[in-house]
């Protein structure tokens, strides 16, 4: 019989934050992949867990996947763990999952901590609607249409960042989005765990007044709404209203379907577009 991918989720910062499944499984699984061996050692020494370790990594993960593949093919069954937090969130096991799929391995996974997530329910932010960025991209163009896209954003945003890159994410943030309300989280269930409810503009003045240390997630306001709703107008109030009727008439609508959609567009009334246009 093929073994199985198990993901297991582990504690992003308190030890204690592992679920009894968690623990069962790396005592019971083949072989645990870690993404890095020497950190992933003290929680298994904490919980004296023996099952064997291999890397896998941000560096070995296409080669590596294979390998791992070809033992759950031989029958072995094989528990991935980040270094914190749930693998496959900003985390090489993604290209795992993705190919034991592909292989035809069954893939598991037992939840528990979860950095993004931890972080929004203490942000104060709105949670219905949320999106996760993760790190920004390295490459410059990227990150600059990665931001592009967030300062459009209307869902409450979840980045991560390392220490040394916070002011310089801060203020890139600051000149896309505008000074949006943040919540900057912490060395999050640590015992210096800190919550900071600021701006964009009042976080860059903290954190240069203050050296940023331990990793951070950024919980950031989206666009609200009637924002959004004004930039619309104020786009389409750039044309005439010839022209925005015209717009929608080479779409192919009637007339009175084209200034119904243009009224929408411009927050008028059908009637005061039909005076205008008359």
């Amino acid at each position: 019989m093929q073994g199985m991918l198990y993901l297991c989720a582990t504690p992003i910062g308190n030890l204690e934050d592992i679920t009894a499944h968690v623990l069962d499984t790396l005592r019971e699984a083949d072989l645990i992949a870690a993404e890095d061996t020497r950190n992933s050692i003290k929680l298994l020494n904490r919980f004296e867990i023996k099952t064997p370790m291999t890397s896998y990594h941000e560096y070995n993960k296409y080669d590596k996947a294979n390998d791992l593949i070809r033992q759950m093919e031989e029958g072995k069954n094989i528990a991935l763990i980040t270094d914190a937090g749930t693998p496959a969130i900003s985390d090489p096991g993604e290209v795992l999952v993705k190919m034991c799929y592909e292989a035809g391995i069954t893939v598991t996974s037992l939840p528990g901590a979860c950095a993004s997530i931890t972080a929004l329910t203490l942000s104060g932010l709105g949670t219905r609607r949320f999106c996760f960025e993760g790190f920004l991209p390295n490459d410059k163009k990227e990150k600059r249409e990665v931001l592009a896209e967030l300062s459009r954003e209307s869902r409450t945003m979840i980045l991560y960042e390392a220490p040394h890159h916070l002011l310089k994410t801060l203020a890139e943030l600051q000149e896309t989005l505008g000074d949006r309300k943040v919540t900057v989280c912490r060395e999050l269930t640590k015992k210096y765990e800190t919550i900071y409810q600021t701006t964009l503009s009042g976080a860059i003045i903290h954190f240069t007044e203050t050296e940023p240390k331990g990793e951070f997630v950024l919980v950031i306001e989206g666009k609200s709404r009637d924002e959004t709703h004004r930039e619309q107008i104020a786009a389409w109030t750039k044309l005439s209203i010839e022209e925005h009727m015209q717009y929608y008439l080479d779409q192919g609508m009637e007339k009175k379907e084209a200034m119904k959609a243009v009224a929408q567009d411009r927050g008028m009334t059908k009637r005061e577009i039909y005076q205008q246009l008359i």
